[in-house]
C-alpha cells in the first residue's frame, strides 16, 4: 500500500492547489490512499462545500483537528459525511466519527484515524493515547494510519513510540511546518512529526504576512486573509508493506506550485 498524506489546507488558495494538483500527485506517487487534512480550508474550520471539493480533487478521506466545529454548517455534515474525520478523542456528544475502516485492494483492511493533542492544544478532550487504544480494539484492522493534530512535538513523537508495532502509520498535521525527520521506527511505524501545509507560500502558514506582523506588534486581531500568488502543497508518502503491517519507507514532498 502506498498513502499520500496532504498538510493543513489552508484557505482558497490551499483548495485550489488540490483541486490543480491532488490527482497528478496521486498517479506520478502511485497512491492507494489520499489523507488530506482540511481543518483550515476556510482558514479557520471548514465548510461542507469545502470538504466536498476535497474530496472531488481526490482525496479518500478529510482529517480535521482543533477548528473542527468552527464553522456550524460543518456540524451535521459531520454525520452525513463518512469521509470526513474529527478527532477520534472528542466526547461521545460530539456528531461524526473518528476513524473510518476501508478495504484495500489486496483484501487487507485500513483504519484511518484522527486524534487531537491536548499539549497547548485543546484539554476538553481524552487522552490521545487512550484514545487509540480504544480504537484500535473497535476497527479490528490490519493495517492503521493516524493523523495527529497536536501542537508540542514531544506529544507526537511520544504517541508514535506509544503506537509502533500496532500502527503502520502516524503523521503529525497542525504546525503548518514540514519538519525533516521523517523515519520508520523499531516496530515498523512509518513517522514525520509535521506534513506542513497546503497554501500560500508567501505567507505566515498560510496567512498574509502583513497581517501577522500587525498582530504581533499589538495590533487588533482581525479576520484571517490568505494571500494569492504561488502555493505550496506538502506532505509525506508511506510505503506500507500489507503481509507484515509495517512501513517500509517515507518519502516527504515539497512543491511550489
Amino acid at each position: 500500500m502506498t498513502l499520500l498524506a496532504i498538510g493543513d489546507v489552508c484557505g482558497e488558495p490551499g483548495l485550489r492547489c488540490c483541486e490543480r494538483h491532488l490527482r497528478a500527485l496521486r498517479r506520478d506517487y502511485g497512491a492507494d490512499i489520499c489523507v488530506v487534512n482540511g481543518e483550515n480550508a476556510d482558514v479557520l474550520g471548514i465548510l461542507p462545500a469545502q470538504a466536498r471539493r476535497l474530496t472531488e480533487a481526490g482525496a479518500d478521506f478529510v482529517t480535521l483537528g482543533n477548528h473542527t466545529c468552527r464553522k456550524r454548517q460543518i456540524i451535521p455534515y459531520l454525520d452525513e459525511e463518512p469521509r470526513l474525520l474529527r478527532p477520534a478523542n472528542y466526547g461521545e456528544a460530539m456528531p461524526g466519527r473518528g476513524f473510518a475502516v476501508t478495504t484495500l485492494r489486496g483484501g487487507k483492511r485500513l483504519c484511518v484515524a484522527n486524534l487531537l493533542g491536548r499539549l497547548n492544544c485543546d484539554w476538553n478532550t481524552e487522552s490521545p493515547f487512550a484514545a487509540l487504544d480504544r480504537l484500535i480494539a473497535a476497527a479490528g484492522a490490519e493495517l492503521y494510519a493516524v493523523d495527529f493534530h497536536a501542537e508540542a512535538t514531544s506529544e507526537k513523537a511520544a504517541l508514535a513510540y506509544y503506537a509502533d508495532g500496532r500502527v503502520c502509520v502516524l503523521f503529525g498535521t497542525h504546525t503548518h511546518v514540514q519538519t525533516s525527520d521523517e523515519r520508520v521506527l523499531r516496530g515498523g511505524l512509518g513517522f514525520i512529526t509535521d506534513l506542513g501545509m497546503c497554501g500560500a507560500a508567501d505567507s505566515v502558514l498560510g496567512v498574509e504576512p502583513e497581517q501577522s506582523v500587525a498582530y504581533f506588534t499589538g495590533g487588533p486581531p482581525s479576520q484571517y486573509r490568505c494571500p494569492s500568488g504561488q502555493a505550496v502543497i506538502e506532505g509525506a508518502v508511506f510505503t506500507v508493506d500489507e503481509a507484515s503491517a509495517r512501513c517500509a519507507a517515507v518519502e516527504r514532498i515539497r512543491l511550489r506550485v
